[in-house]
């Protein structure tokens, strides 16, 4: 067991409630930094189980404000601090450059300038993103491999990884970045794609919807699941020096692949014909049940991630556990549990945002 204390941004999202239950598992003290409102958000639930864990705290305070980062880093001592907090749903950051820019980039640099300042023995982690490789330059990705961004976000993950490297080298400060590769969870918002494809699939089933309506389905990532990685995000501060890994399965798979591994696994085999934005797919009874729509496609599209996990499996022994298949089933059996669950409630089941 021991008696470090932790901070993590971000900690209501996936990645932060997977991390938060891994560091209290190992006797951790964390704190959870959250942003005060007015209202209690909907991620909260994702904490909810841990909120009786006298080890588990939130602190509050904002990305985009220095002082109170500040403060949290003074009130806390941190041994160790995982900045996850972002604005981290892509096709937003095309909408919203400026805010991503400062949230998701600024937002490191200030987490990185309170640790200077306040608490310079504490290590620090920085979610890094395989949308930094973009437009990528070589299959697959590695540690080596140049960034070329097709998004806001993605520049501002750069941003965020290039002042990590600065500060660590500049400051002696041990500051490392995790880039990690798609990982999705039944924890993962509904907003995001792979989550869009499970949940419909589950209302589909239900009776709920009749079509799922998509962007490219040929766009291939490397997907894992999001509980195996957070390993990797602690096993990276258990280090003797501070180094910046590719966190990823190694294997790729196509949208199209999700969603057919999704419908097949509520009983309904697809068959797919067109092209480009003109895709649709229909079941065993002839039924539409997929069509893709011009508005759902990116303006810079990524059409292939894929990395390589040789570095982080030879120097940290880390070895994700759950397949790609594993991973889908999990996620359309908890979204066929919250839809049944509404179904007997007698209310809508959720609905994934457009």
């Amino acid at each position: 067991m021991t008696g470090k204390v932790a901070m993590i941004t971000g900690v209501t999202g996936q990645d932060g409630s997977y991390l938060a239950e891994l560091l209290l598992e190992k006797g951790y003290n964390v704190y959870g930094f959250v942003r005060r409102v007015s209202q209690p958000t909907v991620g909260r639930n994702l904490i909810n189980h841990l909120m009786s864990n006298e080890k588990f705290h939130l602190i509050n305070g904002d990305l985009t404000d220095q002082s109170s980062i500040d403060n949290a880093v003074t009130a806390c001592q941190p041994d160790e601090f995982y900045n996850l907090g972002a604005m981290s749903f892509v096709p937003e950051s095309w909408r919203s450059p400026m805010m991503t820019a400062d949230i998701t980039g600024l937002g490191a640099l200030r987490c990185l300038e309170a640790i200077r300042k306040n608490a310079p023995d504490c290590r620090y982690y920085q979610a890094g993103s395989s949308e930094q490789f973009g437009k990528v330059h070589e299959v697959p990705q590695t540690e080596e491999t140049p960034f070329h961004p097709r998004s806001p976000y993605g520049c501002a993950k750069v941003f965020a990884f290039e002042i990590t490297r600065n500060y660590r080298e500049s400051y002696d400060m041990f500051a490392c970045t995790g880039i990690l590769f798609n990982h999705e969870s039944p924890r993962r918002g509904l907003e995001f794609v792979t989550r869009k494809v499970t949940m419909t699939a589950a209302r589909i089933a239900h009776g709920f919807d009749e079509n799922l309506w998509i962007g490219n389905v040929e766009a291939k990532r490397d997907w894992g699941f999001a509980g195996d990685y957070v390993e990797m995000q602690w096993r990276m501060l258990q280090q003797d020096v501070p180094f910046d890994y590719v966190v990823a399965t190694g294997r790729t798979h196509s949208v199209k692949d999700m969603i057919n591994l999704a419908f097949s696994h509520v009983g309904m085999i697809l068959t797919w014909s067109g092209e480009g934005v003109d895709v649709i797919a229909t079941d065993q009874n002839d039924v539409v049940r997929v069509r893709t729509n011009p508005k759902f496609f990116r303006p810079a599209e990524v059409d292939l991630l894929i990395g390589d996990p040789a570095l982080s499996r030879k120097e940290l022994g880390w070895v994700p556990k759950t397949s790609f298949e594993e991973l889908v089933a999990m996620m359309v059996d908890s979204d066929m549990a919250i839809v049944e669950e509404a179904v007997k409630g007698g209310y809508a089941p959720p609905i994934p945002p457009e």
